[in-house]
């Protein structure tokens, strides 16, 4: 797609009705606490933002992150050759590591390559996922130019709880999970567990001089054991405290030329407080610390190991100036370590931030404003800013209109792998625009996004360098409606993601991004019986930036059957792939074929 098939997309959109369409993860009821740092419902939100809900992962009969995640507006997904292997995600066309991932307000993620392992995140320990599209680094900082994911940690309370489930499927997989939830009123508690292992199939194709760089036609499984702690109790009226824990044990094989498997851990722990202090004031305090840690083997043989922490602190306060109006100010600290038999000439580094915020409405006129400064100790001092401004054309449809830079600091690989890494290397930068539109349906909401997005100063080369720019822009439509026993939902993404740099590759389409994909899920009940499929189709997409490594565009479907047993117990059955459809997401590396996963599932008060 170019920029006059995206303009002439552009122009049909906003002509016709038939294509405003919503958000298919949420109602405009919910509330998001991502886009601004503070509790809104996403109706009130002015940024562009889908909700996962627990009800959602069990309603598709995910297996992973990357199951919920791909065809949402705005994500491409990109898998090296089934579970557990490497997968990395990006938002409106933007590189991988320019998403910023939090799992309950802690930023993960490895400090040597930038990037979250999404792999590895236990699916069924998970209450929620909120998916920020566009900058954010003006409240989060370095890394927020796609976009935010937070992911949350089941957290429990009421009565006490227990929960568990087992399945089988294809490939050998199988499966099984355990989980006790309670805390009465005034406190909530969460404690559960996830096992799974498959044998898989073989990842890598073995083409002479790509992908893996080797030929091992073996199959290559995966193991991932982890458990979540979650607890927390209302001290006072207006005075909480949350802590909270997670940790995923992963085993992995894959095809590669000095190392074929690796031992992974994940583990993100943390603590918060947050309390009233009078009718004006609110306050929280929070601190936790992220890891990400991997050893490396050749064979069985000892290769490599690549340690990261990510030490985090915030201090948030909110200050209520009228009915309409939020001021918050607030300071995070972060510290990024890096521990590995690879000499790194510097293995850490500090980074301070300071935030404000306002968000009111004046009439029907609503804004939100948001500065932020950065001292890092690498790279020095970094300011980003965002606007955002929102009006109800009609008792059914709004308009926002936001505008946002946004910065990435290169990561420990950029500056100072050896014989690789250039320490002399400067952030990159960002500036969005966007024009929203969005409303509600007899039963569901639909929204409607154009946005720009020019990155300056990307990494790219070797050694690596600011040599590259790129242009992005986009559309993005989605709508969910539930009326009677069907639910709906639609997305669609319109993307060009461009090279702007001077050379032979200007105009060409960056790596690894489809231009287009649509995602359709619908659901029917039938008294025990709940039935449901789900159609992704993405377009072509590149494996290099010369764009000489086509990869075809695809289209998937998955059926899924859901049977109440009992009050308390169900069966599900879920057809992966049904068309048995071989494709593509990184040059060279398979995925996997038609399955079937079966589950039992014990949940009482379902």
């Amino acid at each position: 797609m170019r920029h006059t098939s995206l303009a002439l997309a552009l122009g049909v959109v906003f002509t016709s009705s038939a294509y405003a369409e919503t958000e298919p993860e949420f109602v405009g009821e919910t509330i998001v606490v991502t886009p601004t740092r503070t509790a809104r419902t996403v109706d009130d939100s002015l940024a562009s933002v889908s909700v996962v809900t627990r009800s959602d992962i069990e309603r598709l009969q995910a297996r992973s992150l990357a199951d919920v995640l791909q065809g949402l507006v705005g994500v491409t997904l990109t898998n090296n050759g089934g579970d557990g292997k490497n997968t990395s995600l990006s938002l409106r066309g933007a590189s991988s590591d320019h998403v910023l991932v939090l799992i309950d307000g802690v930023k993960v993620g490895s400090a040597t390559t930038g990037t979250a392992t999404f792999q590895d995140f236990p699916l069924h320990l998970i209450e929620r996922i909120e998916v920020v599209r566009g900058p954010v680094s003006s409240l989060y900082g370095s890394e927020a130019i796609g976009g935010v994911i937070q992911i949350f940690t089941r957290k429990g309370g009421g009565a006490l709880t227990p929960s568990a489930s087992a399945s089988v499927g294809s490939r050998n997989t199988r499966g099984a999970t355990a989980s006790l939830a309670g805390g009465g009123e005034q406190g909530w508690f969460n404690a559960g567990v996830a096992h799974t292992r498959t044998d898989g199939f073989n990842a890598c194709k073995g083409l002479p001089r790509v992908a893996c760089f080797t030929n091992e036609p073996d199959d290559d499984g995966y193991r991932n054991t982890a458990f979540t702690l979650r607890g927390g109790y209302r001290v006072a009226p207006g005075s909480e405290l949350d802590l909270h824990l997670l940790r995923a044990q992963g085993e992995n094989e894959f095809d590669g030329t000095s190392q074929n498997q690796s031992e992974s851990v994940q583990q993100v722990v943390g603590a918060g407080f947050s309390h009233r202090v009078n009718e004006v004031w609110r306050t929280q305090l929070s601190a936790g610390q992220g890891r990400d840690e991997s050893d490396n083997f050749k064979d069985g043989v000892y290769s490599s190991t690549f340690d990261t922490r990510r030490d985090n602190a915030s201090w948030q306060n909110d200050f209520s100036l009228g009915s309409n109006h939020l001021l918050t100010l607030g300071l995070d600290r972060q510290q990024d370590r890096v521990s590995s038999n690879t000499a790194y000439a510097v293995t850490r580094r500090d980074t301070t931030g300071v935030f404000a915020e306002y968000q009111g409405q004046w009439d029907r006129h609503r804004v939100q404003l948001a500065l932020r400064g950065d001292d890092d100790s690498q790279f020095g001092r970094h300011t980003t800013g965002n606007v955002a401004w929102g009006y109800p054309l009609t008792a059914n449809l709004d308009m926002r209109l936001a505008y946002g830079t946004a910065f990435k600091a290169p990561t420990f690989n950029q500056l100072y792998y050896p014989n690789y890494g250039n320490a002399n290397l400067r952030p990159e930068t960002s500036r969005n625009i966007e024009l929203g539109l969005g409303g509600r349906l007899p039963g569901g909401r639909w929204s409607a996004t154009v946005f720009d997005n020019r990155i300056r100063d990307l990494i790219a080369g070797f050694p690596p360098a600011n040599v590259n720019r790129a242009e992005i822009r986009g559309l993005e439509l989605a709508a969910n409606r539930r009326w009677g026993a069907w639910d709906a939902a639609v997305n669609l993404t319109l993307q060009d993601p461009e090279n702007a740099s001077s050379g032979a590759n200007q105009g060409k389409v960056l790596p690894r991004r489809a231009q287009e994909s649509l995602r359709i899920d619908l659901d029917r009940r039938f008294g025990a019986w709940r039935l449901g499929g789900t159609l992704r189709a993405e377009g072509e997409r590149f494996d290099n930036e010369d764009n000489t490594r086509r990869m075809a565009g695809y289209a998937l479907l998955d059926l899924r059957a859901d049977y109440r047993l009992a009050a308390d117990w169900s069966l599900g059955a879920r057809l992966e792939n049904a068309s048995d459809v071989e494709y593509e997401t990184a040059f060279g590396y398979n995925q996997s074929g038609r399955g079937v996963f079966v589950t039992l599932r014990y949940e009482p008060g379902k």
